[in-house]
């Protein structure tokens, strides 16, 4: 017969065995007393603002990289009524495009812990059973996984392809592009649905007040201050019935998130200019040091040796092959340099977030050559060609209001030397306001004309 279990290993027994609930789904099983509606409703009030100026600066880049001119720039086929914004992108003025894309990147970066706070403090309600209540329940429900799906989705797709470059070749546009609006259409609905109550309960408690008081409870003689009181729940689902021993202040949350973006902007920001805050930009892979010293000496986005550009390709046996309508003409690089030779400072930015400051670029202007090919008057749209063997926009177009700028040109040389390898020798485009990628290095063929 066996014995009785001592009254110690029952007590053990007790001690082991959870009295709470144990399913995500059970109001009292997420038990921080930090969350609530006004703590969501601060990180909500900054996501707001801070995802629709990542939308919009999405949207631009993306028109600043296919203006709706020809297949060869259009990353996102059968766009449809998404493509309904796109324009002709314009030249003016000549860093909008640094601005752009480094707010884009720089702000995306810097949301990361705003972002990841915000899903923790609604970890209750996407865990709520039942799933629906009502038709608009169910909408809520449905624009949360739709917000929550499309926010990861977007982040993890923007910050894999900053750190490692061209991870998605090819198809990293289109599943940024359709997860954007997938993302943003919820994230509409779902700020239709709760700016009422935000607002309610960000007027009613304020911020300086919760910020200033942990508990507002009277002061007991020989007991601790509360460091956080939970919040009325009011029908949110967020506040817990079983509250834990709180780790931090409310306070103390908003201030690691903060202290967590501001390490983000503050390691990140500096890839956008030059000098000294190049090298804060630890975080990102074009910040640190400066890559040398010379005319020469400034970020590439790809270089020679990576997409197959090698001297046998760029000596004495290059020309640049130019076409018009019945009329080609091939010339050597002594043959450009013979032409007339023209100035523009202008900055490289790319879709990484990166640019540089602007760079002193000489060579032959775009409508010049038109005129070559036989444009002399209001120079067309122009397909540049590439020697790159592999890796995106070996082909690129460029629209005719970019043609017909004076700063466009065939860029021979840089701050007063010759183009290096990885800059593009021998010959590169250089437009302003446009893309990185859109200013085509190692040119090999120019057609202008209807594309």
């Amino acid at each position: 017969m066996g014995h009785e279990p001592t009254p110690s290993l029952l007590a053990g027994l007790r001690a082991r065995t959870p009295s709470g609930p144990v399913s995500p789904s059970s109001p009292g099983f997420w038990r921080s007393p930090v969350r609530g509606p006004w703590f969501t409703a601060v990180l909500g009030t900054v996501l707001l603002f801070g995802m629709t100026l990542l939308f919009v600066t999405g949207l631009l880049s993306y028109a600043a990289y296919n203006p709706d001119l020809a297949s060869v720039n259009d990353k996102t086929p059968d766009k449809g009524l998404l493509g309904f914004y796109l324009f002709d992108w314009p030249t003016d003025p000549h860093w909008l495009y640094r601005l752009i894309q480094g707010l884009h990147v720089t702000v995306g970066i810097t949301l990361i812990p705003v972002l990841l706070a915000k899903l923790w403090s609604v970890l209750p309600k996407l865990f709520a059973l039942p799933p629906a209540r009502s038709v608009g329940h169910a909408l809520e429900r449905l624009s949360l996984l739709l917000l929550v799906g499309g926010a990861l989705f977007e982040f993890a797709t923007g910050v894999l392809n900053v750190q490692l470059e061209y991870l998605f070749p090819g198809s990293f546009y289109p599943l940024h592009f359709y997860g954007a609006w997938v993302f943003f259409g919820a994230f509409v609905v779902h700020a239709v649905l709760k700016l009422p109550t935000t607002v309610r309960v960000l007027r009613e408690r304020g911020l300086r007040e919760q910020l200033r008081t942990h508990d507002r409870r009277e002061p007991v003689p020989g007991e601790q201050p509360v460091l956080v009181e939970p919040e009325p729940d009011e029908g949110s689902g967020l506040v817990t019935p079983r509250p834990a021993e709180p780790t931090v202040s409310r306070r103390g949350a908003l201030g690691l998130v903060g202290g967590g973006s501001l390490l983000l902007f503050g390691t990140t920001a500096g890839q956008s200019f030059d000098g000294w805050p190049r090298a804060t930009a630890l975080f990102a892979p074009h910040g640190g040091a400066e890559p040398g010293r010379g005319p020469g000496a400034f970020q590439v986005n790809k270089t020679a040796r990576s997409v197959g550009v090698g001297a046998d390709r760029t000596g004495e046996a290059w020309r640049l092959v130019v076409t018009g309508p019945g009329r080609t003409v091939r010339l050597t690089r002594a043959d450009l340099l013979d032409l007339a030779q023209h100035s523009a400072d202008l900055p490289i930015a790319c879709v990484e977030g990166w640019s540089t400051s602007d760079q002193a670029w000489s060579g032959v202007r775009l409508r010049d050559l038109a005129a070559l090919a036989g444009y002399a008057h209001e120079p067309p749209a122009v397909l540049v060609e590439s020697l790159q063997l592999r890796g995106a926009f070996r082909r690129a177009a460029l629209r005719d209001n970019q043609v017909r700028d004076a700063r466009s040109l065939l860029a021979l040389r840089v701050n007063g030397a010759d183009l290096t390898p990885d800059h593009g020798y021998p010959a590169r485009v250089i437009v302003p306001a446009a893309p990185g990628v859109l200013n085509t290095k190692w040119v090999s063929r120019l057609t202008f004309g209807e594309l």
